[in-house]
C-alpha cells in the first residue's frame, strides 16, 4: 500500500432472489410469444411500454434492447437469451444507480393444451439506495405471479371470447 492511500474493504449491498409460476392454458407455441417485451404488451397493462433502440421496429429476439419508465426510473433491458427451442429466456435490467435485474423464464408444456412458466427475478442493489429498492420489489415479485397469473387469463378470456363471438357473427350471415 502506498502512502496516503487506505485499504478498501468492498460494500455489502442487497441481493434478493424470487420466483414463481404461472399456469397458461395455452400450447407453448402461443405462450412463448406472451413472454417477450412486445408480446407482452397484450396482458402486463399499460405501464408496459417497451421502446425498441435496438431492433428499431421492436421485435422479441434476442440482443434487443428497450427501455421501460419504471415509476420515477428509466429502465435499461436487454434481451440477453431468446431461446424459443430450448425454452428458455432471460432479461437483464439496469435502473442506473439503483439496481441491476435478472430475470431467467423456463417454460414447460404441462400437455398440448397448457404450459408452465417460472419467473426467477434476482436482484441486486448498486448503492445504498438501491437496497431499499430492491428490498420492495422483492416484496413486489411475491405477489407478481398472482397478478401475472390473473391478467394472463383475462387476456386469453377475452380473446376466446373474441373469437366465439366472431364466430357467431359468421355464422349468422
Amino acid at each position: 500500500m502506498t502512502t496516503g492511500q487506505a485499504a478498501r474493504t468492498p460494500e455489502k449491498r442487497a441481493h434478493v432472489e424470487t420466483s414463481f409460476d404461472v399456469g397458461v392454458r395455452a400450447p407453448y407455441a402461443e405462450t412463448e410469444k406472451l413472454f417477450g417485451p412486445e408480446g407482452e404488451r397484450v396482458w402486463a397493462g399499460k405501464h408496459w411500454n417497451p421502446r425498441f433502440l435496438y431492433p428499431h421496429r421492436g421485435r422479441d429476439e434476442q440482443g434487443a434492447v428497450f427501455t421501460i419508465q419504471h415509476g420515477p426510473f428509466a429502465t435499461v433491458w436487454v434481451v440477453a437469451r431468446h431461446d424459443v427451442e430450448a425454452r428458455q429466456f432471460q432479461y437483464v435490467y439496469v435502473i442506473p444507480e439503483i439496481m441491476t435485474c435478472i430475470i431467467d423464464v423456463e417454460f414447460a408444456p404441462v400437455d398440448a393444451a397448457a404450459t408452465r412458466v417460472h419467473v426467477k427475478y434476482a436482484r441486486t442493489a448498486l448503492t445504498a439506495e438501491g437496497d431499499a429498492h430492491v428490498a420492495a420489489m422483492a416484496e413486489g415479485d411475491r405477489k407478481a405471479g398472482t397478478e401475472w397469473q390473473a391478467s394472463i387469463d383475462r387476456y386469453l378470456t377475452g380473446r376466446q371470447e373474441g373469437v366465439e363471438q366472431h364466430s357467431a357473427r359468421v355464422g349468422a350471415r
